[in-house]
C-alpha cells in the first residue's frame, strides 16, 4: 500500500526530474522515491564521506606532486643561475652588442625548442627521475 503525498518543487528541479525519468524510462514517482530513500538512508552519509575522502586523497597526491615539481624547478633554476654567474666572464664593451644579438638568437631557439616539447607533451620534470635511475644503474655496474 502506498500513501499519497503532495510536494512542491521549483520549476527547474521539476524539469530535471522529468528529463531524468524520460531518460531512464522510469516514472517520476520512482525517481523522487529513490532520491528520498537515498537521502534518508543511514549509509548515505558514509558513502558521501567515502567519496569525499577519495577525492581529498587524490587532491593531496596532486598537491604533493605539484610541490615536488615546483621545488625541483626552483632548485634547477637556482643551480643554473649560480653556475652561469660563476663561469661567465664579463664582456668588454666592444663585444656586448654582438653578444646581445647572439643571446637573442639563442633565446629564440630556446623558445622554439620549448614550444616543440610542450606540443609533444614532453616534460623535463618527468625525465629527471628516469635520468637519475639510469645514472644510478650505470654507477652500480
Amino acid at each position: 500500500m502506498r500513501d499519497r503525498m503532495n510536494v512542491y518543487f521549483p520549476p527547474e528541479l521539476l524539469k530535471q526530474i522529468w528529463e531524468l525519468a524520460d531518460r531512464k524510462k522510469l516514472s517520476r514517482s520512482a525517481i523522487v522515491e529513490a532520491a528520498v530513500a537515498s537521502f534518508l538512508s543511514p549509509d548515505g552519509a558514509d558513502r558521501r564521506e567515502a567519496a569525499f575522502t577519495r577525492r581529498l586523497d587524490r587532491l593531496s597526491r596532486q598537491m604533493q606532486r605539484l610541490e615536488r615539481d615546483v621545488g625541483l624547478t626552483a632548485e634547477t633554476l637556482a643551480l643554473f643561475i649560480r653556475f652561469w654567474l660563476t663561469i661567465t666572464p664579463p664582456l668588454p664593451n666592444d663585444a656586448q652588442a654582438a653578444a646581445q644579438a647572439k643571446g637573442r638568437e639563442r633565446f629564440e631557439g630556446f623558445v622554439e625548442a620549448l614550444g616543440r616539447r610542450l606540443q609533444k607533451g614532453q616534460s623535463f620534470l618527468r625525465e629527471i627521475p628516469e635520468d637519475i635511475r639510469r645514472q644510478e644503474s650505470a654507477d652500480e655496474t
